[in-house]
C-alpha cells in the first residue's frame, strides 16, 4: 500500500454550497492515492512507514482544475497578439498548426503539464491532435487530464472513426489518471451528421463530448441566420448534451438555451476563459451567473497559451471573479467562496470527475496542492480564501500532490528535464512559426 501524509498543514475546506474555510493545523492521510483520513494533527490513524511531507505554515488546497485548454498551444505561446479573433486563427494559429509533428505535440504537451503542475493545477481537459503524445506526457509528468482527440469533418468519416477509437483507447490509462472524451471541434466545423454520429458513440462507449459551441454571440447570431437555431439547439438535437458535454466558452448562450441546458445539467458543463476574451474584445462573457442558477457546472480554463499566454488558473479565476462582478454590475456576486469553487468542484463536475477530484475529502483522490501565503503581496492575511483568489501567485505553489505521488517538491517538478524540454523546443520554435506555406489546417468562418 502506498502511504502519504501531509502534517500539520491549513486546510482549504470548499463545500457545495456557501462559504468555504480553512481549518488549521490539521492531517491528510492518503491511502494507494485515495484521501484515507483527514483531521486535526496528531490525532489519525497510524501513519508509521508513510511518506511524509510537512505541511506546517502551508495551506492545503484541492488540486486546481483547468477546465478547458490546447496544451501543445504552449508552443505559440506569444506568436499571435493584437489582431482579430479570425485573424488569430486563419493568419497565425491554423497556419502554425499545418507545421505540428506528433513530436511537436509531446512536446508542448510536456511543457504544458509541467507549467500547470507548477503553478499548482492537477487535472485539465484537454482538446487536441495527436492525443497519444498527450496522454503520454500526462503519464509521464503525472499530472490527471482528460483529453479529447480534435474532429473537423473536413477530414473525414474515417477520420472520425479513427479519433472515437483513439479516446476509447487512452480512457482509463495511466492508473486512471488519463480519461478521454470525444472531441468534435465546434458545431461550425462539424457536420450535423458527424455529431449525432459521436452521439452514438458516446452511447455506446460511456465516452462525453467535448466542444466548442456559442464562443461568442457573433456565432450564435450566425447560426440563428445560416440554420434558425442556436449552437445550444445543434448539440441538443444530435444528442451531444444526452451524451454528456463539456462546452468550451459559451460566451454566446442566450436566455433561451438556459431551459434546454437546464435539462441537461446532471451531464453538462460549461469553462469559462475570460482572459482570452478580454483580449479578442468579445462580448458578452459567459453567463456563469445564469448558468449556475440553472444547475449547470462551470469550470474555470485558460483556453491555450497561444491565446490566454498562461495556464496559469489562478489568474483565470481571478478573472472570472472580476469580469463576472462587472458584467453584473454586481460587487456581491462571485465571491471568493464561489470563485474558489470554480476552480475546484466546479472544474470537476464539468469534466464529469465531480465525485472523485475538487475537494480534499476522504473517499477522493488525494491531489493536495501547498500554497504558501507568507509573502508579502498576501499579508497580513485577514482572510486566507481572500488571499488564495486575489493574492496568491503560481510561484507560491511549493508542494504539490497527485494522486498520493510528490510531483512537486518545494518549488522544484521532479519528472521533467526542464532545462532539456526547453532545448527541445527552442530548438524547433523557427520552424514552427514559418507559415510561408500559404496552408491552415482548417479556415474559420462561423
Amino acid at each position: 500500500m502506498r502511504r502519504l501524509i501531509v502534517t500539520s498543514c491549513s486546510v482549504l475546506v470548499v463545500p457545495e454550497w456557501g462559504p468555504c474555510r480553512v481549518e488549521t493545523d490539521q492531517d491528510i492521510l492518503v491511502e494507494d492515492g485515495v484521501i484515507a483520513w483527514l483531521g486535526p494533527a496528531g490525532t489519525g490513524p497510524d501513519s508509521a512507514g508513510a511518506e511524509t511531507v510537512d505541511g506546517t505554515g502551508l495551506v492545503a488546497v484541492p488540486g486546481l482544475v483547468n477546465a478547458h485548454t490546447h496544451g501543445p498551444m504552449t508552443l505559440m505561446r506569444g506568436a499571435a497578439e493584437d489582431v482579430s479573433v479570425e485573424d488569430w486563427f486563419n493568419e497565425r494559429v491554423w497556419p502554425m498548426e499545418v507545421n505540428l509533428t506528433p513530436a511537436d505535440v509531446g512536446l508542448g504537451a510536456t511543457l504544458a503539464c509541467a507549467e500547470m503542475l507548477l503553478s499548482g493545477v492537477t487535472t485539465f481537459a484537454d482538446h487536441y491532435f495527436h492525443a497519444e503524445r498527450i496522454a503520454d506526457a500526462v503519464v509521464r509528468t503525472g499530472i490527471r487530464a482528460d483529453i479529447a482527440p480534435t474532429y473537423f469533418s473536413s477530414r473525414g468519416r474515417a477520420a472520425l472513426e479513427e479519433s472515437a477509437e483513439i479516446a476509447a483507447a487512452l480512457h482509463g490509462t495511466g492508473d486512471g489518471r488519463v480519461t478521454a472524451s470525444l472531441g468534435p471541434h465546434a458545431p461550425y466545423t462539424v457536420e450535423d451528421a458527424d455529431l449525432v454520429r459521436l452521439a452514438e458513440v458516446a452511447d455506446e462507449t460511456g465516452l462525453r463530448i467535448h466542444i466548442h459551441a456559442a464562443e461568442h454571440l457573433e456565432q450564435t447570431e450566425s447560426s440563428l441566420a445560416r440554420r434558425g437555431v442556436t449552437p445550444v439547439t445543434v448539440l441538443e438535437r444530435t444528442g451531444v448534451l444526452d451524451a454528456g458535454a463539456l462546452i468550451a466558452h459559451g460566451c454566446g448562450i442566450v436566455p433561451d438555451d438556459l431551459p434546454t441546458l437546464a435539462a441537461h445539467r446532471d451531464r453538462t458543463g460549461v469553462a469559462c476563459c475570460p482572459k482570452v476574451y478580454l483580449k479578442h474584445a468579445l462580448s458578452p462573457l459567459t453567463p456563469v451567473r445564469s448558468l449556475l442558477d440553472a444547475g449547470v457546472a462551470v469550470g474555470a480554463g485558460t483556453d491555450g497559451a497561444a491565446g490566454h499566454n498562461t495556464l496559469d488558473v489562478w489568474e483565470a479565476m481571478r478573472l472570472v471573479a472580476l469580469t463576472q462582478k462587472q458584467a453584473e454590475r454586481d460587487a456581491t456576486w462571485m465571491t471568493v467562496s464561489d470563485t474558489v469553487r470554480l476552480a475546484t468542484r466546479g472544474g470537476a463536475r464539468a469534466l464529469g470527475l465531480g465525485s472523485r477530484i475538487g475537494a480534499l475529502e476522504p473517499g477522493r483522490a488525494g491531489d493536495i496542492v501547498l500554497v504558501d501565503l507568507s509573502g508579502v503581496h498576501c499579508r497580513p492575511v485577514h482572510d486566507p480564501v481572500a488571499a488564495l483568489v486575489y493574492s496568491t501567485r503560481a510561484s507560491d505553489v511549493r508542494t504539490v500532490v497527485v494522486d498520493g505521488t510528490v510531483v512537486v517538491r518545494e518549488g522544484r517538478l521532479l519528472t521533467v528535464d526542464l532545462p532539456e524540454l526547453l532545448a527541445e523546443i527552442d530548438a524547433r520554435v523557427p520552424a514552427l512559426l514559418d507559415t510561408s506555406h500559404g496552408r491552415a489546417v482548417q479556415h474559420y468562418d462561423p
